[in-house]
């Protein structure tokens, strides 16, 4: 027998890991910041994951609606929404066949730019051509997340004017005008208002169009040959 009051301590009668805190302090199962979940955070850190996830999960699923709805088939939503849906997708979440289309792209088109500028002393300069493919390209080159825009802007607007053009330039329909306006405004964004210490007044568009040569295993033959097409004087706008 013990005597009262004292205790004699056996061999594994301690605390044992995972257990109740001992007299040094040490956290155990019961303790609410052992298991580093969101419930051990403070109520300011509580509030400000739950709105974190809260506007992710709206983020995504606002995403997912409007690239639904630009590729499901036309429906009151798309009707009555179309142009908003339309701003939200193009130009960086664009959805299109182009890699698997039954002729897929075939040719390198390289696009020029030059410009007519008005100098401070009342002269004029034409400028150089600058290729405005190869500065889109050096951009893209060794990125990691590459700009859509720089990727298909320009080539989708060159594209755009070829389809809605016939044979001397001449604009086919409304659309043929207004891809006239879209390459111009790109080419008027591209040199700016001002350039070589004068105002900008007329701008001229040049491309170049190779073809990619068949693979060595075809017995295709393909003319690598650049063709080039340029395109007459276009006048600034004010706008």
């Amino acid at each position: 027998m013990e005597p009262p009051g004292q205790t004699t301590e056996r061999p594994g009668s301690g605390p044992r890991p995972g257990g109740t805190a001992g007299a040094e302090g040490t956290p155990g199962a019961d303790d609410p910041g052992a298991d580093g979940s969101v419930g051990a955070l403070s109520r300011p850190s509580r509030i400000a994951v739950a709105l974190g996830t809260a506007v992710v999960t709206v983020g995504v699923a606002v995403h997912l609606a409007m690239v639904f709805l630009h590729v499901a088939p036309e429906n009151t939503l798309t009707e009555a929404h179309g142009n908003l849906v339309a701003d939200y997708i193009y130009p960086e979440f664009e959805q299109n066949w182009k890699l698997f289309a039954p002729n897929p792209l075939q040719q390198n088109i390289d696009v020029w730019a030059r410009a007519e500028v008005r100098k401070d002393d009342g002269g004029t300069e034409v400028t150089g051509w600058v290729d405005l493919t190869a500065m889109d390209d050096a951009a893209i080159l060794h990125s990691i997340a590459p700009s859509h825009t720089q990727q298909n802007e320009l080539r989708r607007a060159w594209t755009f004017y070829a389809q809605t053009h016939g044979a001397q330039n001449k604009a086919i329909g409304m659309r043929g005008l207004l891809s006239e306006q879209y390459v111009r405004r790109i080419v008027e964004r591209r040199f700016g208002p001002r350039l070589n210490g004068g105002k900008v007044e007329r701008v001229q568009v040049r491309t170049g169009t190779t073809a990619i040569a068949a693979p060595p295993w075809s017995g295709e033959k393909t003319d690598t040959r650049t063709f080039f097409q340029v395109l007459p004087w276009w006048t600034v706008s004010g706008a």
